[in-house]
């Protein structure tokens, strides 16, 4: 069912997956058949406006359908995604470890609360490790950004954007976020060591903007990072989440996430080969 063309050879010792917001504005179910068509070997699940995302029945069915195993659900915390399921945060996040106990995956994705939602950021990060306990799953909470407007800048992230600074015991790295926060992604994987579970591989320029680019495309340390997770034997997952809503046409998104997914396997492979026995 894969695409015989895909690059193959030395792979992280977890998995290299697609987001479904990878393939926005198509469907969830376009992602699981690109996924599964251009080699990658799992999918992240954004939990997100498209209803697909959100049951947990037609999720498994499209996993069933395109044998194609989920790695990880990102729980709906976006601003555009502030009313799925309900508006209770705590809830949401209670939902997403139910679908990952239901789908087969073993994290789910979270972002730190907005500086608004007071309840909910008061004891974040207990609560996340209350939930990890109850449930089983891990809960990586991922490195935002400050928001920057001219010379102006906002924290609105409690209690932070960074994990590193925070006692998560699980956490994820996302280079377009890296980008824009104007920190260094390897930097913080050193700072995060052993907590760090879950990667978004992409990539940005250090604009203000949540770019979100093909890796290489941009200037973060894709690579060098890529090379410490090898050096480290990472056994997490590499999930390409990218935006493809500029590519113009089906083949060019397709063309897009074959790039992606070959900038992983050949960095990862290369970085292997340098690692002494």
């Amino acid at each position: 069912m894969t695409d015989a063309s895909a690059p193959r050879g030395p792979r992280p010792g977890g998995l290299v997956a697609l987001s479904t917001a990878s393939v926005y504005p198509e469907s969830t179910a376009t992602g699981f058949a690109l996924a599964a068509r251009l080699g990658y070997d799992a999918v992240e699940v954004m939990v997100g406006i498209d209803p697909v995302s959100q049951e947990v029945d037609a999720v498994r069915h499209l996993s069933a359908y395109h044998e194609i195993p989920i790695c990880a659900v990102h729980a709906p915390c976006l601003l555009i995604t502030q009313r799925v399921w309900g508006t209770e945060p705590w809830a949401k996040l209670e939902r997403s470890a139910e679908m990952a106990h239901e789908v087969g995956a073993d994290v789910v994705v979270v972002h730190p609360p907005f500086r608004w939602q007071r309840d909910y950021a008061r004891n974040f990060v207990e609560g996340i490790a209350d939930l990890e306990r109850r449930t089983g799953i891990a809960f990586a909470v991922e490195n935002m950004y400050p928001w920057r407007a001219s010379r102006r800048e906002m924290q609105v992230y409690v209690p932070g954007w960074n994990p590193a600074h925070h006692d998560y015991a699980n956490a994820t790295i996302d280079l377009s976020h890296s980008a824009t926060s104007q920190s260094d992604a390897v930097e913080m994987a050193r700072a995060l060591g052993d907590r760090l579970r879950h990667i978004h591989m992409t990539d940005g320029t250090g604009s203000a903007k949540d770019e979100h680019l093909v890796p290489g495309r941009g200037s973060q340390r894709c690579a060098e990072l890529l090379e410490h997770l090898a050096q480290r034997d990472f056994r997490g997952h590499i999930v390409l989440e990218i935006n493809t809503r500029r590519s113009g046409s089906r083949e060019a998104r397709e063309l897009d996430l074959m790039e992606a997914l070959a900038f992983v396997r050949l960095n990862f492979a290369a970085a292997e080969d340098t690692v002494l026995p």
